[in-house]
């Protein structure tokens, strides 16, 4: 329910370049309206859009080398 009090705190936890961590279980609503759940103790979701679970993330995010203009 929007606007309703939480059962407790959720911690979110951004790495750098990776996922933002946050303390399960959630539900996240996408662009498009949708609403997909997880009832993990922890959830990584993506915040590089590269995942194949978006907007879970799992791992894209360590494959691709960015390349700078000196390469």
């Amino acid at each position: 329910m929007p606007n309703a009090p939480a059962d407790r705190t959720r911690r979110l936890t951004f790495h750098e370049p990776g996922p933002l961590l946050v303390d399960g279980p959630v539900e996240v609503e996408l662009e498009d309206g949708t609403t997909v759940t997880s009832d993990r103790f922890r959830v990584a979701l993506c915040t590089c859009r590269r995942s194949r679970r978006y907007p879970w993330c799992d791992t894209s995010h360590r494959r691709r080398v960015r390349r700078t203009a000196a390469d």
